[in-house]
């Protein structure tokens, strides 16, 4: 059987599976279930709207709802004249201020995290001066991998003062859903972008190979009263991360 005829019995199945959802939502979770099951791998590409719909029984705008909310997740891309693929690469918005785990959930993938490190510590000069700090304060680190269905993404070190985060072990997988919980929730923050080579060890925690592209962010997070709250260092895979910013006049 050809892969083409997989995807479409998956997407006929979930179709009438009786599932209470419009049907371009229950296309959407069709294409996203092929992806997670292999049926549709990176930068392979879809059938096209003709074909789906004809194969499936159903319109055209049905299939064009679905693979527009796919696209918008960032999970499928559409090329001038070639076709629509499964996106190998992730696209985020820098005009909103959400933590790693929303983001990925927001895209239909499974945010994972393999914990590195958890620790209380005096802050550094660099992170007190980030933090508004004294000097001798202390401060509670994370560093941690942050996956996405099962594969790496990037490397994240996250500093903030004790007064917030006493004890490390209180995040679990998401910090700002740990903020949340003690009213704490980041609204505003600085970030400084630049390219870098992934060090041995980074390519290592990453499965890159040692000297690729990779993605570096510095992030300064404040709270609604000005205090800052969380000063980050990220590693983002430069094969995998396409960071978006809309400007307007």
């Amino acid at each position: 059987m050809s892969e083409t005829q997989t995807l479409v019995d998956g997407l006929r199945a979930e179709l009438g599976s009786g599932n209470a959802a419009p049907l371009y939502q229950r296309l959407i979770k069709g294409i996203r279930r092929a992806m997670d099951e292999g049926t549709l791998d990176i930068d392979d590409a879809l059938p096209s709207e003709r074909e789906l719909a004809t194969s499936l029984g159903v319109s055209r705008i049905t299939v064009r709802r679905a693979v527009r909310g796919l696209v918008e997740e960032g999970l499928l891309n559409q090329r001038q004249g070639a076709g629509t693929f499964v996106s190998s690469r992730v696209e985020q918005p820098l005009s909103e201020l959400t933590g790693y785990t929303e983001d990925m959930s927001s895209r239909g993938m499974v945010p994972g995290v393999e914990w590195l490190d958890r620790a209380v510590g005096t802050a550094t000069p660099r992170e007190s001066l980030a933090l508004e700090l004294k000097p001798g304060a202390q401060v509670s680190r994370l560093y941690r991998l942050r996956t996405a269905d099962e594969r790496p993404m990037c490397l994240e070190y996250a500093v903030l003062p004790v007064r917030y985060l006493p004890k490390p072990e209180l995040v679990d997988g998401s910090l700002y859903a740990a903020l949340d919980q003690r009213g704490l929730r980041p609204v505003r923050a600085l970030q400084t972008l630049r390219a870098e080579l992934f060090g041995i060890e980074q390519a290592r925690l990453l499965s890159v190979q040692p000297g690729s592209a990779c993605l570096y962010i510095e992030r300064r997070s404040f709270l609604g009263n000005g205090s800052a709250i969380e000063f980050v260092c990220s590693h983002y895979r430069g094969d995998s991360y396409d960071f978006v910013a809309e400007l307007q006049l």
